[in-house]
């Protein structure tokens, strides 16, 4: 007996213990048996997606998870985890009796795929495509109930025909302000040819303008609209890059080549629009208030007013929040980028300019085209850093300050962007400190206008920093017509604002950070614009006829390359090469036959799949329309509690918190306002579930080495022999500390890695990853197995007969508390719950009781659903447990019989007592003072106070 195998014996004695075998069994014949049965199904409200007509009695509710790219790493155990517990919350949701919606897509256009096809060649479809087979393979094996009917990617052209569709929604849309909502551009049209709302810009009538000039006023108007934008030009990518896709050193993420300020002709949607509506109705939505205050600063709303500074019979145009310091204003600063630059710079300097100011060039034209050139190569997170040296040039010109006619130099600086504000900003060096270290550096002008409260006097020859301050008084501010001086802040604003209103220089005005989405990409893997442009270069929308207009075949995948360090090439898309399909000849169906044309060569970046894929999980299928009508105010209807409609879940992580959110809501609220859809909102519940972690181990070269290899000895970590630090981070194959999936369920099970992942703390925190200490819930389900079958034989060991009130009390504690907290999804804590109720009928001994470990597997079916699945079945029950009802706690037992009460004589235990939890004040006073240990410490004193708390609480103030 020596030699035999200790594991072996085991398994020769317990046949049919719960194993990682018997696990892996389980759980792919289950798998097959939800496919087949069409388990997960969600019908629709006109009969679901097989055909079937059925009335839809139950609740709906809508389940999603942020759309996955399918990386062609595959998961690492850190991915599913908001993907188990919205499966999780989508059963427990069944068993309560709603009709539940959960599916998964795929989000396959991208840059990673693009970048895989220009090094190896292979078209991105096809290792895309590849990507998706083995993350819906890993994602199966976690037994995850999606209706798959209604899954699909991006990529598919039955998909980008609707993206691109809900582009040219955009595209013929204005944002009427009055009205307060987007209407079709034809309208507007309408209003022009009418004469009902006069043409900006022109004195003539509509009909009287070219189509080229209607095409330019139109796209003034348009939410969708190309204009040249300023954009992160990188030649040595040959492509323009988002602002993520750069680093603070001004240089490419992928390459690492530099990136330049540059104007190309991009299309943009106009989000600044909705800016209001994307702020006010945030109030109503369930998000964390984390997420919704990082959209309020990301829109940045901020009032103030328009001041206009005349200059050679134009203006520049300032936006301030603080126009009560405009008698401070010496000098202004134009973003180098700025269209008005060249226009008012001089041949020649002005006689007297300082030589400070000219940055030591001939002429104003040399001095502003080097130092555009230099502000070119920075980023906007380096343009707008507190640097010590302040930079700038002056452009030769000066101003006038509307309020005391002073005339202001004008100046270029890198500190101010193109994209925030008017680009334009008047400087007051007392108030604001870069404006002060500016004034200081090219020795301009400093008027104190906000009387100093620290003491420092009003010579600001003397001062060594700005002062601002919103509570003291506004001094050296007055004119013949106004006067602020003594005013505070508030009646300032309000004084010099309704003066510049009735001067005409300005206006009160609210301004927003927001700028609009840049929405043009020069790459092959996006989806293709649905605009072809006539030989006038006006462009116009293909009809929906043509739509999908599909990408065409291409020889290279890349952009073409420049010289890294020459700002001043174009790009060059790969779609553009591929010239049979740019130059065609179109039947538009306006009238004016067929037609030459060229396509737009540039794709949509990849947000665009992701803006409203939530309404194709309703009618996937649909090739009529984007969603039937019905089906979308079934699952996104606003109802109580929800007046904007939406989603009911949406879990993701806390990374999209800004851009894919405020985009989805953007494209959301401009389809409601077309009619398209009833939810003005895409997601009404948000919740963001927190990371797991892993330890990443470093060698002396501060090299990941391979955490799987490392070994702890005294406390100390070592590779090979060598000693390593050890750091907790994120997970991920370039860490070497990555664990999949496929390892953990090959070695418990993915009930077990289900457990694990649930457990290990609240979903909303991070947490480490412990591979040791999986083992702990595949004992639980072991247990859980041996509480209902033998081991030795496989038969089920239940008895039918009632438990004793103790076993009862244990189960129905635990059935309030689990629905407790999978209705909260408090994953966590429902599992201990569980635990604590498995424990208790593994200590008493003896056969289970059927009632008990029936609830008991219904309790633990939204978690583990495999083995629930089994022993259900084992069970005796023909019906899956996945629709099952969820049981109820019976409240007689929930209650507990006693309570324990604390009784305090000044502040300090003299007794406990076991009472019933439903007893009075008055009876728990007279219990209190009727009993032996609180007499005996009375010592026969009077009692002054007694303060009841039933059933837990007395405290009595002696007299």
């Amino acid at each position: 007996m020596s030699e035999t195998n200790p594991a072996a014996a085991a398994e020769v004695a317990a046949p049919h213990r719960y194993t990682a075998a018997m696990a892996a069994e389980i759980e792919a014949r289950w798998q097959d048996i939800w496919d087949v049965d069409n388990t997960y199904g969600a019908p629709n409200p006109k009969g679901d997606l097989a055909g079937e007509s059925e009335t839809v009695a139950k609740p709906k509710k809508f389940i999603m998870d942020m759309f996955p790219y399918p990386s062609g790493a595959g998961l690492h155990v850190g991915h599913p985890l908001g993907y188990i517990a919205t499966d999780v919350f989508a059963r427990f949701q069944r068993m309560t009796g709603h009709n539940v919606l959960h599916t998964l897509g795929f989000d396959a256009f991208g840059l990673p795929a693009e970048q895989y096809a220009v090094q190896t060649g292979t078209h991105p479809r096809v290792s895309t495509e590849a990507n998706m087979e083995n993350m819906k393979s890993q994602l199966r094996r976690l037994g995850l109930g999606h209706d798959k009917r209604r899954s699909f990617a991006t990529i598919d052209p039955d998909y980008y025909k609707w993206t691109q569709w809900i582009f040219l929604q955009i595209f013929n849309s204005w944002y009427d302000h009055d009205a307060g909502r987007a209407r079709p551009i034809a309208e507007l049209i309408e209003l022009f040819a009418s004469g009902e709302r006069p043409v900006p810009g022109h004195t003539r009538a509509w009909s009287e303008l070219s189509a080229a000039e209607q095409a330019d006023v139109l796209g003034e108007f348009r939410l969708a609209y190309a204009s040249d934008a300023p954009v992160n030009w990188c030649p040595g990518l040959g492509t323009v890059l988002a602002n993520e896709e750069v680093t603070s050193e001004g240089r490419s993420e992928r390459g690492n080549f530099p990136v330049f300020k540059a104007k190309l002709r991009q299309w943009n949607m106009r989000i600044t629009a909705y800016a209001d509506r994307l702020l006010d109705d945030l109030d109503a939505l369930d998000w964390p208030e984390a997420i919704k205050l990082q959209q309020r600063n990301w829109i940045g709303r901020s009032e103030g007013a328009r001041v206009d500074f005349p200059i050679d019979g134009e203006r520049i145009t300032v936006f301030t929040t603080r126009p009560d310091t405009l008698f401070g204003a010496t000098y202004m600063v134009l973003a180098p980028e700025h269209p008005l630059v060249e226009k008012f710079t001089p041949a020649a300097w002005p006689e007297g300019t300082h030589e400070v100011w000219t940055g030591g060039h001939a002429t104003p034209g040399e001095a502003v085209s080097a130092y555009r050139a230099q502000a070119a190569s920075k980023s906007d997170v380096e343009r707008q850093a507190e640097a010590k040296d302040k930079t700038g040039v002056f452009i030769g010109a000066y101003a006038t300050n509307p309020v005391n006619g002073e005339q202001v130099p004008v100046f270029i600086a890198d500190y101010v962007l193109m994209g925030y504000g008017t680009g334009a900003i008047m400087a007051v060096p007392a108030g604001d400190q870069r404006d002060f270290e500016f004034a200081r550096a090219f020795e301009l002008p400093i008027h104190c206008i906000v009387e100093p409260t620290d003491g420092r006097g009003t010579d600001t020859s003397t001062w060594e920093n700005a002062f601002g301050s919103y509570d003291a008084k506004i001094i050296n501010s007055s004119n013949d017509e106004i006067s602020l001086d003594g005013l505070g802040v508030a009646e300032a604003k309000a004084r010099i604002t309704e003066w510049l209103e009735r001067s005409g220089t300005g206006e009160g005005t609210v301004n927003f950070r927001l700028r609009d989405w840049l929405f043009s990409r020069q790459r092959y893997w996006g989806e293709p614009f649905p605009i072809a442009y006539d030989e006038d270069g006006i462009a116009h929308a293909l009809p929906e006829s043509m739509l999908p207009l599909e990408l065409p075949e291409v020889e290279d995948y890349s952009p073409r390359t420049f010289d890294p360090d020459d700002a001043d090439t174009q790009p060059e898309t790969p779609l553009s090469r591929n010239e049979d399909w740019v130059n065609v000849t179109l039947d538009l169906g306006d009238g004016r036959g067929p037609r030459p044309f060229r396509r737009e060569t540039n794709t949509m970046p990849n947000w665009a799949g992701s803006c409203w894929y939530e309404l194709r999980y309703l009618d996937p299928h649909n090739s009529d329309q984007l969603v039937d009508p019905e089906i979308e105010r079934y699952w996104m209807g606003p109802r109580e509690g929800q007046p904007h409609g939406g989603v009911d879940l949406y879990v993701g992580g806390a990374e999209h918190a800004v851009l894919h959110l405020l985009y989805a809501r953007f494209w959301s609220k401009v389809l409601y306002d077309l009619g398209h859809v009833s939810s003005a909102e895409p997601f009404h519940k948000l919740f963001n579930q927190g990371m797991i972690q892993a330890y990443v181990y470093r060698d002396s070269r501060g090299i990941a080495v391979p955490a799987a290899e490392v070994e702890e000895r005294d406390g100390a970590y070592y590779y090979q022999g060598e000693k390593v630090t050890r750091l907790l981070g994120k997970m991920g194959k370039s860490l070497k500390n990555a664990v999949t999936p496929d390892e953990i369920c090959a070695e418990y099970g993915a009930d077990t890695l289900r457990l694990y992942e649930m457990a290990m703390g609240p979903l909303d925190v991070s947490r480490p990853w412990d591979t040791r200490a999986v083992v702990g819930q595949f004992r639980l389900l072991q247990r859980l197995w041996r509480n209902i079958v033998d081991e030795a034989t496989g038969e089920v060991t239940v008895v039918d007969t009632e438990p004793d009130e103790e076993t009862l009390r244990a189960l129905h504690k635990a059935i309030d508390g689990v629905r407790g907290d999978l209705e909260g999804m408090r994953f966590n804590t429902a599992i201990a719950k569980v635990t604590e109720l498995n424990n208790h009928l593994t200590k008493a001994g003896g056969a289970v009781s059927r009632p008990v470990a029936e609830a008991l597997v219904l309790m633990v079916a939204p978690l583990a659903p495999h083995v629930a699945e089994e022993l259900w079945r084992r069970l005796g029950h023909a019906d899956s447990v996945v629709h099952h009802d969820f049981p109820v706690a019976d409240p007689q037992y929930v209650v507990d019989e006693t309570v324990t009460c604390v009784v305090q004589i000044k502040g300090k235990v003299k007794a406990r007592l076991e009472v019933s939890p439903a007893i009075s004040d008055d009876e728990l006073e007279k219990v209190a003072l009727a009993d032996e240990k609180v007499v005996a410490a009375l010592g026969g004193a009077g009692i002054r106070k007694v303060i009841v708390r039933a059933p837990k609480l007395v405290n009595i103030v002696p007299a």
